[in-house]
């Protein structure tokens, strides 16, 4: 959620970066007319409760002379129906600002180029030449099939389109990623391993911004306690700390998380409809930070780095490209995406995003820290990262490491992994 005393300071450049993104924010002079209306109502309110007061201590002197105060306690009677009423209204106007406020995106970092949509993405660097196949290399979702690793009918009968059951070595293959990126993360980049629920309550999706605006990309539980699927691990993984105030000495948390991640795509429809490119259910290793202001864009880079490890190590082809303004995720300032090369496709594809949200989401989920005890509690900034997308690191694998005779390469780092097998191929 932005600040509000940076739109009440400079609504028209707010507004103005906010258009960047590709949509009309002309709307949050509202939030400057209601803004005003609030504290004209505070004000008021002070000065009936200062009169109250006043005529308060007048009755105390008057009843102390043996005076009559019946007229005074009469007025002042009527002092608390108006601050009541004063009141109500303030928090009327409180739920519209919030209202505007849970919609509007975050604002974009200076140095993030702007523009529509992802043609308009800035390029950082690529790394490792894409495989020269002397053959026309197959899909993943063909590989899959023939090798008898990915089942895509029989998950579509017990649960439906867009749901893959993984099967034998592929089954082995999908456990080996997980824990090879578990591996790295917390015993090379020094993320302490978490596995959190994988329900998540509204006020854990409000908190990462979520909600309100997103519920239609969510799975809701059919209950009464308002519980969701999780997206994405850095729901359950920030609101571990949501209305805490953390000790500076402790800061940077950093987390890596493993999830099943659950999204229903709404608005996707006909988009990578084929293989497992887009699921509604899918594993994810992710990276959280939180850390101070000043530190964030260097742990951002970090983070990155991080990240690229996964597919160096994999030795996968891959690019790195800055989202623009138009493309970047509600709560983001700043994101990279990580995208890898995808053999069949003929191009590079999303396996995960780094972003910084700065203090976006501790605003809404109320994460603070003291740099001492005498000093002020500040937000937070927070930043999460895919290390990586699972399913996507698998789909890269089986495309990028094919051979002319169906069979799929383990990538060495994997091996141990795998149980010492280093190739998938068609069971006899």
């Amino acid at each position: 959620m932005l600040d509000i005393k940076l739109i009440r300071e400079d609504v028209e450049g707010v507004i103005a970066k906010l258009n960047t993104r590709g949509g009309n924010y002309s709307y949050l002079k509202e939030v400057i007319e209601l803004d005003k209306e609030r504290r004209e109502l505070i004000f008021k309110g002070d000065e009936i409760k200062k009169e109250r007061n006043q005529k308060s201590k007048q009755i105390g002197i008057k009843k102390s002379k043996g005076e009559d105060i019946e007229g005074l306690l009469n007025e002042v009677s009527g002092y608390g129906d108006k601050i009541s009423e004063l009141d109500l209204q303030v928090k009327e106007i409180d739920h519209k600002i919030l209202d505007i406020l849970n919609n509007v995106p975050n604002i974009p970092h200076e140095s993030v180029t702007i523009g529509l949509d992802e043609t308009n993405n800035r390029e950082i660097k690529k790394v490792g030449k894409p495989r020269d196949f002397h053959f026309t290399p197959k899909g993943h979702h063909e590989l899959g099939v023939e090798l008898d690793i990915l089942d895509f009918e029989r998950a579509s009968k017990i649960t439906g389109s867009r749901f893959v059951v993984y099967k034998g070595l592929g089954a082995r293959l999908e456990r080996a990623l997980i824990t090879f990126m578990m591996d790295l993360h917390s015993n090379e980049h020094g993320y302490k391993e978490v596995i959190p629920p994988y329900i998540v309550n509204k006020d854990s999706l409000y908190g990462t911004g979520q909600l309100p605006k997103f519920e239609n990309d969510l799975f809701k539980l059919n209950d009464t306690q308002d519980w969701y699927l999780n997206p994405t691990a850095e729901v359950p993984t920030i609101n571990m700390y949501r209305d805490e105030i953390l000790d500076l000495e402790k800061l940077p948390i950093k987390h890596v998380a493993y999830t099943t991640a659950f999204r229903s795509e709404a608005g996707s429809a006909g988009r990578d409809t084929r293989g497992i490119l887009r699921q509604h259910q899918f594993n994810k290793v992710e990276l959280i930070k939180l850390t101070t202001p000043e530190d964030s864009y260097d742990e951002l880079e970090k983070m990155l780095l991080d990240s690229e490890k996964v597919l160096k190590l994999l030795q996968l082809p891959y690019r790195v490209v800055s989202l623009c303004t138009g493309d970047l995720g509600f709560g983001a300032n700043l994101t990279y995406d990580i995208e890898v090369w995808v053999p069949s496709q003929n191009t590079y594809r999303e396996i995960g995003s780094i972003s910084n949200c700065e203090d976006f989401q501790s605003r809404r989920a109320n994460i603070k820290f003291k740099r001492d005890k005498d000093s002020p509690t500040e937000l937070v900034h927070t930043l999460n990262g895919s290390g990586l997308a699972v399913g996507r690191t698998f789909l890269a694998i089986i495309e990028n490491y094919q051979n002319e005779d169906g069979t799929i390469d383990i990538p060495k780092v994997l091996v141990p992994y795998m149980g010492n097998i280093d190739k998938i191929k068609k069971e006899s």
